[in-house]
């Protein structure tokens, strides 16, 4: 029993091992940059993509530490550019009614300031001049005129429509609307009818919507066939949510393009990735005695590859017989993260990262802090590497860094056990 006690004890030895989560300390990090805050008390620093492909996923490894080479970590909070109300909200369509070619009706608003209404026409190939009043009660007579605006389908002209209402933010609780609708340019005729408001929808306010910081940009779009082509290599880690595009001022010209954005992580097929299509759209002219200036040069495209590998982005516009637009460039953006955090003064701190043993940090600054859109930003110099890093050295159990160990302990507990059962054989009478 002895020898098998003591193969016990070596097998127990070899795994065993405090396995300690590791301390944030500056010489294993391997990038650095300065922090400097604009004011005592809350700064917020953006982020930029550098930031996300070195360091950790989820940007688990940054950590802020003053000058002072003692001093402790200083907690922070990460943001995200997002709306503070719904994406959308639906508005009720009351009192619908016809009178000759004027559609009148009132909306049910949300309970929230806004600054767009989204109308859902039906048809194709019209004009309408929409006036707006604020009102308390659906309606109401009187009440406040918040403007007169020009929607439209030009789908015959191969151009595009908008059914969008631009208002300063308002906080009516109804908005009554009279919507002259006319035939567009070439057009038989339009004839109104109280089907063709078939609801609408209520983006969040101008004042909170997403802010987008570029993440990679190309001047170098090329063509092939009828497309024009903007190809990137995108590292890992980069968060990819809009791409926009950058007219020649120049350009002066109506359009109305389908586009497609695929990526694929980099060494696998292109058809193992995704394609996600959008438009983009200019419509500068005057029709039906009404001018009409409206334009979208941004998709949204939230990309999946490039999360935990380098991914190649391809984005294509797509001409048909139109000559290619006079694109300037083409910008893969993501929303605006920040890093937010309490500066005891001004002076200059250090953010560090690029350090993937370490874990999510937890402080209670980030759970209790309450950020508003007014805190100063604080400015954040450029990536440089730790002058003073050095790998930090492996501090798992001997059978984790090699782990062969494990089947030589097991082959010589089966050699051990094997002169065991000779020798014991041996002296088992015949």
């Amino acid at each position: 029993m002895k020898p098998l006690a003591l193969i016990a004890l070596l097998l127990w030895q070899a795994g065993a091992g405090v396995v300690t989560s590791p301390r944030a300390e500056r010489q294993y990090f391997l990038y650095q940059r300065a922090v400097v805050p604009t004011a005592v008390g809350q700064n917020c620093a953006v982020l930029d993509a550098a930031t996300f492909a070195h360091s950790s996923a989820s940007l688990k490894d940054l950590r802020l530490f003053p000058q002072t080479a003692q001093a402790r970590e200083i907690p922070y909070a990460i943001t995200l550019s997002e709306p503070v109300q719904p994406d959308s909200e639906p508005a009720r369509v009351l009192n619908l009614g016809l009178r000759g070619r004027v559609l009148s009706f009132d909306l049910a608003m949300p309970h929230r300031p806004y600054t767009e209404v989204v109308l859902d026409l039906a048809g194709t190939d019209y004009i309408a001049a929409a006036t707006v009043t604020g009102v308390e009660h659906p309606g109401a007579a009187g009440g406040v005129r918040l403007g007169e605006f020009t929607l439209f389908d030009l789908s015959s002209q191969h151009l595009s429509h908008s059914t969008t209402l631009f208002l300063q933010e308002s906080s009516f609780p109804y908005l009554h609307i009279d919507l002259n609708v006319s035939p567009s340019a070439g057009a038989r005729s339009f004839p109104p009818s109280p089907q063709m408001v078939q609801g609408a929808s209520v983006p969040p306010s101008r004042e909170a919507q997403t802010v987008f910081n570029i993440v990679a940009e190309t001047r170098a779009a090329t063509q092939r066939g009828r497309q024009t082509i903007a190809r990137f290599d995108l590292p890992k880690r980069v968060p990819v949510e809009r791409v926009t595009f950058v007219l020649d001022p120049a350009f002066k010209g109506n359009f109305s393009r389908n586009v497609s954005i695929s990526d694929h992580a980099v060494g696998t097929a292109s058809s193992a990735g995704e394609t996600i299509s959008g438009d983009i759209f200019r419509v500068r002219l005057t029709q039906a005695a009404r001018e009409i200036h409206q334009e979208r040069l941004s998709v949204p495209a939230t990309l999946g590859s490039n999360l935990q590998s380098a991914a190649e982005v391809e984005v294509a516009i797509n001409n048909g017989d139109d000559q290619p637009l006079s694109i300037v460039a083409v910008q893969l953006e993501m929303r605006q993260r920040k890093l937010c955090f309490d500066a005891a003064s001004t002076d200059s701190l250090t953010l560090f990262y690029g350090d993937p043993t370490l874990p999510v940090p937890e402080y209670d600054f980030a759970r209790t802090v309450v950020l508003t859109s007014r805190i100063p930003l604080a400015r954040i110099g450029p990536e440089q590497k730790n002058p003073v890093y050095t790998a930090r050295p492996d501090t798992r159990p001997a059978t984790e860094r090699h782990p062969e160990l494990i089947w030589v302990a097991f082959l010589a507990v089966i050699c051990i056990l094997g002169v065991i059962a000779i020798r014991s054989a041996k002296r088992l009478p015949h």
